[in-house]
């Protein structure tokens, strides 16, 4: 069959859900309200107060920050443990690049280190194959909606004294051994960025669950001010981080909704392993049967619940990466091409990131692809096209 770069018809024409969803009627009431009311700023009005405990709470700790940007909310909670010039933070590998420079942003080092070969999440000993007199942080990212390893990556910080930092920007709802992610280690960051599970177009989150760090936090984010202080007060250094009182609206409803577009997704993803495990298997260097062709990259171990931000499959079998992804596309099936590693960026290394080897980050970078997550809003029917269009370009190779 002719492929659809060669001119063929291609195998989904239909177009895929958009993202965000169209509003709410719960979203236009309260954003509504809030243009009427004339109070847009957080220090005008209570949405905002309203959503960062409604967040905490469920993240199951005490107290919330919203903020400007999931990265800016990274620097302040780094910031607000006392992360600063000197210090050193360990990040992945295999992440966006967001990580490690909220890392630079402090004044402290970023140490790139590799990630799970298996599901592509920060290793355990390659952190503590990184740590040094310098380490003060490890920051797990809950890549694509699944939680990091977390038990293991707070055993070792716990052992070495160093704090743990979520980048939990891409798992809102996520949960690991039964518990929300953002609240197991010492700060957690959500992202509200246009590509997330909730957006406002930009905005984060951060939560935590001790009553000084959420203080110290909350100054780094108002100015240096403290809770309760003078308003023309600023007994610390501080920035206004902020989110708005707008945006907080346009949020507060998706609580009400997360869950249900969780099993969506999640029903998506299903059915696109399920398809997957149909495709011909590769032929095998000897004999009999090899491996899948195209395989999902699996869960970590505790995963409770996956959020599926993206779906991140894995390519075993050889084809040239970018007549992949464009003929997937033609298909009428996009895939991602997914991250690089961080240690390849030369803005990074060149502001004094350190880098540790990183075979499994590099692999990734060459066999991994993506779902982006308003495909994973379709039909479970719709992966059937998934499937079917990588049967026809796998077939051809390129």
């Amino acid at each position: 069959m002719k492929l659809a770069i060669d001119g063929g018809t291609p195998v989904r024409s239909a177009p895929w859900p958009s993202w965000p969803p169209p509003l709410s009627p719960a979203q236009r009431e309260l954003v509504g309200e809030v243009l009427e009311s004339g109070n847009w700023g957080a220090t005008q009005g209570s949405r905002c107060a309203e959503l960062a405990a409604a967040f905490a709470a469920r993240s199951a700790v005490s107290y919330g920050t919203a903020v400007g940007n999931a990265t800016l909310g990274l620097f302040a909670a780094l910031r607000g443990l006392g992360v600063g010039p000197g210090d050193e933070v360990i990040v992945p590998a295999y992440t966006f690049v967001a990580s490690a420079t909220s890392v630079l942003l402090t004044g402290a080092t970023p140490v790139i280190v590799d990630v799970d070969p298996v599901d592509l999440h920060l290793s355990v000993p390659a952190v503590e194959a990184a740590i040094t007199p310098r380490t003060a942080a490890i920051m797990p990212v809950h890549l694509a909606g699944s939680p990091a390893d977390m038990d293991g990556l707070t055993a070792s910080a716990v052992r070495h004294g160093l704090a743990v930092v979520e980048d939990s920007a891409q798992a809102h709802g996520a949960a690991y051994r039964g518990r929300p992610v953002g609240g197991l280690g010492d700060a957690g960051v959500f992202s509200f960025q246009s590509s997330k599970a909730m957006t406002a177009g930009e905005g984060g989150m951060i939560v935590c669950r001790d009553e000084d760090v959420h203080s110290r936090i909350w100054s780094v984010c108002n100015l240096g001010r403290r809770i309760g202080g003078q308003w023309y007060g600023h007994p610390e250094v501080g920035w206004n981080l902020r989110l708005t009182e707008i945006q907080a609206a346009l949020l507060l409803p998706w609580l009400d909704r997360l869950e249900e577009e969780i099993a969506r997704r999640n029903a998506f993803c299903v059915a696109v392993e399920r398809e997957l495990a149909r495709l011909p298997v590769l032929p095998a260097a000897g004999s009999g049967d090899g491996g899948p062709p195209v395989t999902v990259v699996p869960q970590p171990p505790g995963t409770t619940l996956d959020s599926r931000h993206l779906l991140m499959l894995r390519v075993n079998a050889p084809v040239d990466r970018e007549f992949l992804l464009a003929a997937m596309a033609a298909e009428g099936v996009p895939l991602e091409g997914g991250y690089p590693p961080l240690g390849t960026m030369a803005a990074l290394t060149d502001a004094g990131a350190r880098v540790e080897p990183c075979p499994s980050a590099e692999a990734a970078s060459r066999t991994v692809v993506w779902l982006r997550q308003s495909m994973l809003m379709d039909d479970p029917a719709g992966a059937s096209d998934v499937a079917e269009a990588l049967a026809r370009v796998l077939a051809r190779r390129g």
